[in-house]
């Protein structure tokens, strides 16, 4: 065997290492899960009897239903609202030419570098005023004037596309809006792949947010919020605590699985040129 497929043989093989190392958690959560109450608190790993009842059981010990419903919400309409926003102002940013434009992308690079709990105190008081907090609108709304990550990570995909096509567009008669909307949108597929998973993921496992602003009204946790409290609703019950883990966790890995390939060039082709 020469030194380069042994090379390549040792580098597989650590990968795959590494990969089951990643994976041993989750393993061990789902395991968790399907074990009894009893055996939960043992030091044994695998389950003596499988009890599947445990993920029903979730839903009789706390509104799971309620906390998945309120999750969706926020993390659709503030990926929706993200989308509508964020877009047109990073193809501003990426295909017009204007005064001011380098200074307004610093700005969206500054806003990416500002922590959320500096803002958080000034902006409770504001919601407060317009009697939102106790729900989870003032977490969403934001989304409708744009995300600083977000029109970064478009911005930066939207710079891969030649602008020949643009000019194209436009001499075929295209406004701008149109050149956006038909030629660059289903170019960015990826690019808008991306951004709208990392803000999905985001606002799913947003724990900082919805305890601020929807903890005091039990009816609008979200599935983070929910989780953190299962443990202590009732008593220590690990088994069932794992359950309710799975169960969150269990949407995101789905989504992830179908997008991961849009996901991956994503990534792969932002920041390419700029």
């Amino acid at each position: 065997m020469t030194h380069g497929r042994l090379y390549w043989v040792a580098v597989h093989s650590i990968g795959i290492a590494l990969g089951l190392m990643f994976l041993l958690p989750l393993v061990f959560v789902f395991l968790t899960a399907a074990m009894s109450d009893q055996q939960a608190l043992t030091a044994d790993l695998w389950p003596r009897e499988w009890h599947w009842e445990n993920f029903g059981e979730v839903f009789t010990k706390a509104p799971m239903l309620q906390y998945l419903v309120n999750s969706l919400l926020y993390s659709v309409l503030a990926t929706a609202f993200m989308l509508i926003s964020s877009i047109p102002v990073a193809y501003a940013l990426a295909k017009l030419r204007w005064r001011g434009r380098n200074a307004a992308f610093v700005l969206v690079i500054a806003a990416m570098m500002l922590p959320p709990q500096v803002t958080a105190v000034p902006l409770y008081i504001v919601w407060t005023r317009f009697e939102l907090t106790g729900t989870i609108w003032p977490l969403i709304i934001p989304y409708l004037f744009g995300d600083a990550f977000s029109i970064f990570l478009l911005r930066q995909f939207f710079l891969t596309i030649p602008q020949s096509y643009v000019d194209a567009a436009k001499v075929d008669g295209c406004s701008e809006f149109t050149a956006m909307l038909r030629v660059v949108l289903p170019m960015a597929r990826p690019g808008i792949a991306a951004a709208a998973l990392f803000c999905f993921l985001y606002t799913w496992n947003d724990f900082f947010g919805p305890l601020l602003y929807a903890g005091e009204s039990q009816q609008s946790w979200t599935l983070s919020v929910g989780l953190a409290s299962f443990r202590g609703m009732h008593r220590v019950e690990w088994n069932l605590t794992m359950a309710a883990t799975v169960l969150v966790m269990l949407p995101v890995i789905v989504l992830f699985l179908f997008a991961q390939r849009a996901f991956v060039r994503g990534i792969t082709f932002t920041g390419v040129k700029g």
